[in-house]
């Protein structure tokens, strides 16, 4: 390859608001935005997490390569233009995959999607041969809402078992009766596992323990993610010899604000506070955290901001390629949102998803259609 060749000449943004499915995030009595990140003058926990703007980008090389790329929710156009304009003109055979000369923050996992997908096409192979080769063609994945009432989860969840789902995860918080839900999920899906994940909102060991013995009672509870504030790691500990229940800690690299990084894995092994992990983060990343699980004999999943397919489709390539991913993952955007903007969808058989293969790299293609239809800005810098 001609390095003039791999040169970057244009980074084209499509700015999309992809609303969710009615009803499909919570039940309708319910208000309980999830986004726990501040959005402008508005305080954590106040928004939905489908009323804000995602953001697709095309990046062009000389030769003609795409590569494509979505970043999380809430992006900041000052950040991205900086970074745009310190990246023309260079070619991508001179980058460091495992280590992007970008800043640290949310925007870096976007534009470190299109660097490799571009990267990958240009060897014409698959975005997981860059990670070492996948040692699975399919990754387990599990259904997912927010809050329900207790009428209506039984039936709701009972859906997603007749498809196929072994997994439901929840969220959830302290006004919840999750042990109410268990025996009602039980009771309509039989055989049904289900996936707490109360975001922090516990608050305490005391809390804990006491939803903990009733959730051990009906018996149906795979992982409890995050039950606690995460610096409680002492408390997690100690959890964790009190519970059945394998207890997770959600190590999520985009919420670089919160000051979540790949040494929490490590901290929390080290303080013998975990079962596994749910991980977050780009693709040398995850792959850092992947090692540091399987190394420690633990296992983990892929976590998610309930994203559009191009994200999903990176997810997807990582954790075919990582040895620790054996629980099923957030992988269920199509599930949720009213379209995840590709021209043919990932390829789900629940309880898995196959790896894409539409051409190399990420393997997925955009729906022109679909963009266009969910639009909300677009921006072309060269």
């Amino acid at each position: 390859m001609q390095r003039s060749d791999k040169t970057i000449v244009s980074f084209r943004f499509d700015e999309v608001v992809v609303p969710a499915h009615p009803g499909v995030i919570n039940s309708e009595s319910l208000a309980k935005p999830l986004h726990m990140l501040p959005v402008g003058g508005k305080a954590a926990w106040s928004t939905q997490f489908d009323e804000l703007p995602k953001l697709i980008v095309r990046m062009t090389l000389a030769d003609g390569t795409v590569g494509l790329g979505e970043f999380y929710r809430d992006h900041e156009w000052p950040r991205i233009e900086a970074i745009c304009a310190n990246l023309l003109g260079t070619s991508i055979l001179d980058l460091p995959l495992q280590d992007l000369p970008l800043p640290l923050c949310r925007e870096y996992d976007g534009f470190e999607c299109a660097l490799w997908d571009a990267y990958a096409k240009s060897l014409g192979v698959p975005m997981h041969a860059l990670l070492g080769g996948a040692i699975r063609d399919r990754v387990a994945v599990s259904a997912w809402s927010s809050h329900r009432t207790q009428e209506e989860v039984g039936p709701w969840v009972r859906r997603y078992w007749e498809q196929g789902y072994k997994v439901i995860k929840f969220k959830c918080d302290l006004e919840d009766d999750v042990a109410g839900w268990c025996a009602r999920i039980k009771e309509h899906a039989p055989g049904m596992k289900v996936l707490f994940d109360p975001n922090q909102r516990w608050e305490n060991a005391g809390n804990a323990r006491r939803i903990i013995r009733e959730l051990e009672a009906v018996g149906n509870v795979l992982l409890l993610e995050d039950p606690l504030p995460r610096w409680m790691l002492l408390d997690f500990a100690e959890l964790r010899r009190f519970s059945s229940i394998p207890i997770v800690l959600h190590v999520s690299l985009p919420y670089v604000y919160q000051g979540q990084r790949p040494h929490d894995a490590i901290n929390a092994i080290a303080h013998n506070a975990v079962d596994g992990f749910n991980f977050n983060g780009g693709l040398a990343k995850f792959q850092a955290l992947d090692h540091i699980a399987a190394t420690a004999g633990l296992y983990c999943w892929h976590g998610s901001e309930v994203d559009l397919g191009i994200l999903e489709a990176m997810y997807v390539h990582q954790s075919a390629a990582a040895k620790s991913c054996v629980w099923p993952g957030d992988i269920f955007g199509r599930m949720i949102r009213t379209h995840d903007l590709l021209e043919k969808p990932l390829a789900f058989e629940p309880p898995f998803v196959r790896i894409p293969s539409d051409g190399p790299g990420l393997g997925v293609k955009l729906d022109e259609a679909a963009l266009a239809r969910f639009r909300t800005a677009e921006r072309t810098i060269s």
